[in-house]
């Protein structure tokens, strides 16, 4: 009976024990989820009007390796955004495009100007011992290293991705390169090769002409912008998971990306003529490539570009006019063809196809009796979609766009005034501030002593090294 008794008081002591140690797992688990959603709490809602609570990536400092256009328009736009955009610059040098296509003596060029606003420059010798320390000590500070060089070069700097890496698992190497991996990957890129590699050229021009690259800067420029979400979004990415990670964009991908429209129309042609194309209705046979097409729109609405009254002495007296199916109604009203609307060969969109060059020949008639701005009013009226040809002059003229600051002047020390396209990307709670692109190693003390910390002492060292300023050599090429 004894023995039965101290059994069942053991029993109830482990029982006991195996509670309270479920208890106390359970208070554990309890607290690990507290702490993660803690960690996952949102941010009380600022109370401060819009537009003064600081701007979008407030925080975020970016180490600058790019030149010419597709980096610079990357890190600009990040720099729009609120990032500290530290540009590092060869000591004398700098980027080639200060000294690119310059209009006014002795001053950095245009094409510098408008790629570069909103950011610090230093110099540094990379291949210099203190130079390297220096790019180290970025790299420890930094979230964000973002780079165009040709492919090899970072790492030939020392700069590899396990180097970087090391000093900082959370920083994000970001690169715009012409090809992405495969047969062509060590090839050299610029803009309008990137137009044709990427099937924008073959597209566009007119059939019986050759392939022809377009003005935009698709290549460079649309490969910076790609390359800026993919960096945003590895920033966002990194609050869950803590680390960095590289991020590619390929000026082939970026320029196939836009041109995304004439892949779907060679998949399309498998099947039958493409009836939207002006050729269909001319008898003329297609291919087995999409082929250039003109104005044609490209879309499922047809389009082309009209004269205007006084195109025979302004080039830019034109206008773009699309048939959209449900104001088909109006436009017949507006070029006084209301028998169009119930004519057979005109009354819907099918029928329509095989005759566009004849339509919009009889619409051009019409258009050239009035300028380009008259057929905007009277066509917006009645919701008939059009746009004005219009000229850069005009761009930079217009009252609505320094308004919105898509158009912004700015001001610089050596050039005077000179206009730049604003942040593209408007937001209602960070609110863009251009200002000028700075002067080659313009930031070199500031950051070295406020970013970096190097005490006064420091910094002398650091210039009697020629680690910051320009040997013989780097002065006659600024030169």
């Amino acid at each position: 009976m004894a023995v039965r008794k101290k059994a069942s008081k053991a029993k109830a002591k482990t029982k006991s024990k195996t509670r309270a140690a479920s208890k106390k797992a359970v208070k554990l688990k309890s607290k690990k989820l507290a702490t993660k959603a803690a960690a996952n709490v949102l941010p009380k809602i600022s109370t401060k009007p819009y537009g003064q609570a600081g701007k979008a990536l407030d925080g975020v400092r970016v180490l600058d390796f790019t030149h010419v256009q597709s980096g610079p328009t990357c890190t600009q736009l990040l720099a729009y955004m609120g990032a500290d955009v530290i540009k590092v610059e060869r000591p004398g040098v700098g980027d080639i495009t200060r000294g690119q296509l310059r209009d006014v003596p002795n001053a950095d060029s245009l094409y510098f100007t408008m790629l570069n606003a909103n950011k610090r420059s230093i110099t540094i010798d990379s291949k210099n011992p203190k130079g390297k320390e220096i790019l180290d000590r970025l790299v420890k500070t930094c979230d964000v290293l973002v780079e165009n060089f040709a492919p090899g070069a970072l790492d030939r700097m020392g700069l590899t991705w396990e180097h970087i890496h090391k000093l900082n698992p959370r920083m994000i190497v970001a690169s715009v390169k012409g090809f992405g991996p495969g047969p062509y990957e060590d090839c050299k890129v610029y803009e309008n090769v990137a137009q044709c590699a990427g099937g924008a050229a073959s597209t566009t021009g007119f059939r019986n002409g050759p392939p022809l690259v377009t003005s935009a800067q698709i290549g460079d420029s649309g490969t910076g912008l790609h390359l800026a979400l993919g960096i945003v979004a590895a920033l966002y990415q990194r609050n869950r998971t803590g680390r960095g990670q590289r991020v590619l964009a390929a000026m082939q991908d970026g320029v196939l990306n836009l041109a995304r429209v004439k892949l779907r129309d060679q998949q399309r042609l498998k099947h039958g003529p493409l009836k939207e194309y002006s050729q269909f209705g001319e008898g003329v046979a297609f291919g087995q490539s999409v082929p250039r097409a003109g104005n044609d729109s490209g879309g499922g609405q047809p389009g082309w570009i009209l004269k205007c009254k006084g195109w025979e002495t302004d080039p830019d007296a034109y206008i773009y006019f699309i048939t959209q199916a449900p104001v088909w109604g109006p436009i017949c009203d507006l070029i006084r063809k209301p028998e169009w609307k119930t004519h057979a060969d005109y009354a819907t969109p099918p029928a329509r196809l095989p005759k566009l060059r004849h339509i919009f020949d009889t619409i051009e008639q019409w258009t050239m009796t009035k300028t380009k701005f008259e057929v905007m009013d009277l066509c917006n009226q009645v919701d008939i979609p059009v746009g004005p040809i219009l000229s850069m002059k005009e761009i930079a003229e217009e009252p609505s766009l320094r308004k919105t600051g898509t158009v912004v002047e700015v001001d610089h020390p050596t050039r005077g005034k000179y206009l730049t396209v604003g942040n593209p990307i408007k937001m209602s709670d960070s609110v863009t501030e251009v200002k000028r692109s700075p002067l080659l190693g313009e930031h070199t003390e500031e950051i070295l002593t406020k970013v970096l910390g190097y005490s006064a002492g420091d910094v002398a060292q650091i210039k009697a090294s020629g680690a910051i300023t320009p040997a013989a050599k780097g002065r006659a090429e600024a030169a």
